[in-house]
């Protein structure tokens, strides 16, 4: 059997070796190659065998830092100044204005103690001097206590349960005025010693008040009371506890009819200063824009 020989002939030492010669030339030609291609986005160069560029700790430099200004704990940093937007002015609501007025009447009639001044009216002393012998009050009575016997002439006459029923509100033709309605109610009590509650009766009436704009010597508008007064026929009286006994239905026929000459001034005397004083004690913004409207004739709530 031949053996085979291993052994490599110096011919053949000397091509392998320039083989690698070669290989590592054509190797470094394309590194240097390479080394001078623009770089893509993201992309870094090879390196170099041996060619590492690493720097010492010493020489390594920290890049330049901007100065950062530093503010107190707590403050924000400042923003730049804007133009504030500009809203447009808000056009008055004539519903709502009129309302407005009228829920201020009535709410300073009632805190202004409306009530109070109306249980408080003088009445009974009034009808005792209203007439010439005896009072007109003395000329009823002589005639109530010749019917009923007992019935002597001392009588009193108390207002109770006084109410402010809701307001009304108009305005002029040439839109310059306006007109509030006051309707009040209340109840008179006829009580004598000896028979006790003699009669009750219900009465209503409407105080009509006018208003005006008027400017003080310092150009500013108020709101005044042109007049105040009482409707004809507004006053309505009517008897509560049924139907009265025949000898008192003349009594309460005469006191009606004294009660109406009497009566509405008497009211009206007392609720329109009060009405004036509500007027000068309301909001200044809604004084104005009232106002404006009635200067320049603008309606804002029915007319007449």
């Amino acid at each position: 059997m031949a053996k085979i020989s291993t052994a490599q002939s110096p011919g053949e030492k000397m091509s392998r070796f320039g083989g690698l010669i070669a290989f590592w030339g054509l190797l470094a030609h394309t590194v240097v190659r390479l080394e001078g291609l623009p770089l893509l986005q993201g992309q870094t160069l090879p390196l170099s065998l041996n060619k590492a560029p690493s720097l010492p700790l010493t020489q390594v430099q920290s890049l330049p830092v901007s100065p950062v200004n530093t503010l107190p704990l707590g403050q924000a940093l400042p923003l730049p100044a804007l133009p504030l937007p500009v809203s447009p002015a808000l056009p008055i609501d004539p519903t709502n204005l009129a309302g407005s007025l009228t829920n201020a009447l009535s709410s300073g009639l009632l805190t202004g103690d409306l009530g109070g001044t109306l249980e408080n009216l003088p009445l009974l002393d009034i009808l005792k001097t209203g007439g010439a012998s005896g009072g007109l009050l003395g000329n009823l009575l002589g005639t109530v206590t010749s019917l009923i016997p007992g019935l002597n002439n001392i009588i009193d006459i108390k207002i109770t349960n006084p109410r402010l029923l809701e307001l009304g509100l108009v305005q002029s033709p040439a839109g310059h005025r306006l007109y509030v309605t006051i309707p009040l109610g209340l109840i008179l009590r006829v009580n004598t010693p000896l028979v006790g509650n003699l009669l009750k009766l219900a009465v209503q009436l409407n105080i009509t008040a006018e208003l005006i704009v008027a400017k003080d010597s310092q150009g500013r508008s108020h709101l005044v009371i042109g007049d105040c007064t009482h409707p004809p026929g507004s006053l309505e009286i009517s008897l509560l506890n049924g139907m009265a006994p025949l000898p008192l239905q003349s009594f309460l026929n005469n006191l009606t009819g004294l009660l109406t000459r009497v009566l509405p001034g008497l009211i009206q005397g007392q609720v329109c200063p009060l009405v004036n004083g509500v007027l000068s004690h309301l909001d200044v913004s809604l004084v104005h824009d009232i106002a404006h409207m009635l200067i320049n004739k603008l309606e804002f709530v029915a007319q007449l």
